[in-house]
């Protein structure tokens, strides 16, 4: 009986192989590596990189060639630096690809992959990388039954994951383990194990995982080294407990624990780059609210994520193109609850995905890769409204410190960060800046407040 590696290997395929040359930036700088300063990416040559990346699950398992280089391309033009999707079928929304197929069979307990269709998960990687683009692929969808990663055993996991990493170590990646993982303590055991066994514990490709929403289990998993970035799910829920979470819940003080400009206890324990790898998605449901969350309910998320952890990027997600949905107004497979959704060519218009690229557009233009938490620069009140919390980061010599005043906020700017400054209030629905003076935002709705000091 040939066991599980062995029919692996009669699909073992050369690294998959991505354009050497062209107008990409890993042409240009290399590949992506984590800094030195543990918290966020950058080049081989050191260029930095700010990692937007645009949530498309279930995209290269639906798509034609045709479409999907038309979304790259219309990514691309919004100002996105990287695609997220899923690898593998069965999972809830795609049980199969667009023709039937899934990623593996089992037969008489053994897991054979379907070559058809790693073939075409090959030539949609490839695009992603060709259009300039890191890939975002999760190995494994893992919340629950009619997932790959819960129907398999721990072995047929580990054998399918390292048969996709090996497949695609060729190309730009940063790879996410698991999808939706509650990390119980069986199931923190379990991707422990898994992740060991694929990626070795030396911190080599590029790795994180995506843990079910409002869960930071990442506070023991200091000696898993191949575990080079933390990624969490603030999710779609839309009440005050969710925005209190999110700017000030336990990502926040992980952070302040761990924060790199201070002594830590362990030296040996590496700093990795946090990313909020699911923020609410626009046009999906809240949560509680039972309402579409709007372009602002991101943009409020995206700005607090980035806020309240060293910056090294975020994801945005659209109902409708996380799905590749082709049927309007009705909800994706099996996710009751989330509402209706646009077709993934209409989702592609929501008008918070070029918002996106207006928050890459503001953070580029400054020196990003210092800006550091700086709460204690803001005077709220802690136990007020959630949702008007003011979120600050500043780089440690403070001359730059960058504030995003929710609508209807009240926080006061602690008078020194302002002494002597040039200050400019950044515009996160257009894109738009003007000069300011120290005084409440210019109207009711969100902005961002930017403190430049000689």
């Amino acid at each position: 009986m040939r066991s599980v590696v062995a029919a692996l290997a009669l699909l073992a395929a050369p690294p998959l192989a991505t354009a050497a040359d062209g107008d990409t930036p890993f042409a240009k700088h290399g590949k992506l590596r984590v800094a030195k300063a543990g918290t966020h990416l950058e080049h081989a040559d050191g260029t930095p990189f700010f990692v937007l990346a645009d949530t498309c699950w279930t995209g290269p398992a639906l798509s034609t060639a045709a479409d999907w280089d038309f979304y790259l391309k219309d990514r691309k033009a919004k100002g996105f630096t990287a695609i997220q999707f899923n690898c593998v079928s069965p999972w809830r929304t795609a049980p199969t690809d667009a023709a039937g197929r899934t990623a593996y069979d089992l037969k008489d307990g053994k897991l054979v992959p379907n070559a058809a269709f790693f073939e075409q998960l090959d030539a949609r990687l490839k695009a992603v990388n060709d259009h300039g683009l890191l890939a975002v692929p999760v190995l494994v969808w893992a919340h629950k039954k009619g997932d790959a990663g819960v129907e398999l055993t721990e072995p047929q996991v580990t054998d399918l994951v390292k048969f996709e990493v090996d497949r695609l170590k060729g190309a730009h990646c940063l790879f996410v383990l698991a999808g939706d993982a509650r990390y119980t303590p069986a199931e923190t055991a379990k991707w422990k194990a898994v992740g060991r066994a694929v990626f070795g514990n030396i911190g080599g490709p590029l790795v994180t995982t995506h843990p079910t929403g409002m869960n930071w289990p990442w506070r023991d998993w200091a000696d898993e080294k191949w575990l080079t970035v933390l990624g969490y799910q603030s999710g779609h829920g839309d009440d005050a407990n969710t925005a209190k979470w999110i700017h000030s819940g336990p990502v926040a003080a992980y952070v302040k624990k761990e924060d790199p400009t201070r002594p830590v206890v362990r030296p040996d324990v590496p700093v990795r780059p946090i990313i909020n790898l699911e923020p609410p998605y626009e046009d999906h449901f809240g949560y509680q609210s039972r309402r579409p969350h709007s372009a602002y309910s991101v943009r409020r998320a995206v700005y607090w994520s980035l806020l309240s952890t060293p910056v090294a990027g975020f994801t945005y997600g659209g109902h409708g193109v996380w799905s590749w949905h082709t049927k309007p107004g009705e909800e994706p497979t099996d996710h009751k609850g989330t509402g209706p959704a646009k077709t993934w060519r209409e989702a592609l218009s929501l008008p918070g995905a070029a918002q996106m690229g207006h928050v890459r557009k503001l953070f580029e233009s400054l020196p990003w890769t210092q800006l550091k938490p700086a709460p204690e620069l803001v005077t709220q009140d802690a136990k007020g409204d959630p949702f008007t919390f003011v979120g600050c980061a500043a780089t440690p010599d403070r001359k730059v410190t960058v504030l995003y005043f929710p609508a209807g906020s009240k926080g006061l700017v602690a008078p020194p960060v302002a002494a002597g400054a040039e200050l400019t209030w950044f515009d996160p629905r257009t894109g738009e800046s003007r000069r300011a003076v120290l005084t409440p935002p210019p109207d009711a709705e969100d902005w961002v407040l930017v403190v430049r000091r000689r």
